[in-house]
């Protein structure tokens, strides 16, 4: 094959390979969301949610601080993401043709628009895991409110609310995330299509074993949720009891 039709045969299959990991990952999150670590953090969350909503007047400032630090890693990525998206807005600009030695390191196209559809695509990851973020930071500033509003354990409708927008706040931070992997791929692509596609394939296989679940995993998942929703209604009784008494 020529040299320089590699880009338009292992560029596509590779980001195909990429595409077709996240669809079954997405499909896999919405029907079965205990094999993989997106659904069971989004459950372990929620009971969070509950646990922190039964008591705000004790749990409130544990919960304060817990939303502050998600807020501060999304405001890192966020201000990572548009940095670099920055600063490759002005290489590309003050860079008019590539030189000869750095040609030499590349194996395929080398002609400038593909040069520069190679920058554009890895300055359109980082603005979408930007934006990401930022949406994260607005649910998770918008939980820290609602996480310490005095509410009784019977009303659900409010508290599920809470756990629905932190949910929110979390899946937009894995999203950014995403897109900060797709990037990786994009910056090899800048030396040929042969790094970019061993790249796809190599973080495919890597963020499988990092995405699902194993079944001792979930067993102690279920164990935990369990225990943790005994926890609940035993310290709701308790409190139903100490109201009566009083």
């Amino acid at each position: 094959m020529e040299e320089e039709k590699l880009d338009y045969v292992l560029v596509p299959l590779g980001l195909l390979v990429f595409g077709l990991y996240n669809a079954w990952l997405f499909v896999t999150v919405l029907r079965f969301p205990r094999r993989t670590v997106i659904g069971i953090n989004a459950e372990s969350r929620h009971q969070w949610v509950f646990s922190m909503m039964t008591d705000p007047l004790k749990n409130g400032v544990l919960a304060v601080q817990t939303i502050r630090n998600n807020i501060m890693a999304s405001t890192l990525l966020a201000t990572t993401a548009i940095t670099l998206s920055s600063l490759i807005s002005v290489f590309v600009s003050s860079t008019s043709k590539s030189s000869d030695t750095s040609s030499r390191l590349v194996y395929g196209n080398k002609t400038p628009l593909l040069s520069s559809i190679k920058y554009f695509s890895i300055m359109i990851c980082f603005l979408v895991a930007f934006l990401c973020n930022v949406q994260s930071i607005r649910y998770y500033a918008h939980v820290s409110f609602l996480a310490t509003v005095p509410t009784w354990k019977d009303n659900k409708q409010s508290i599920e609310y809470v756990a629905r927008n932190l949910n929110r706040g979390s899946f937009f931070w894995s999203l950014g995330l995403r897109a900060f992997y797709v990037s990786f791929p994009l910056f090899l692509w800048i030396f040929g299509p042969i790094p970019m596609f061993a790249c796809c394939c190599i973080m495919t296989f890597i963020l499988y074993f990092l995405d699902t679940t194993s079944s001792f995993t979930r067993h102690l998942h279920n164990h935990s949720i369990k225990q943790g929703t005994n926890d609940l209604e035993s310290a709701g009784q308790s409190s139903i009891s100490a109201v009566e008494t009083t």
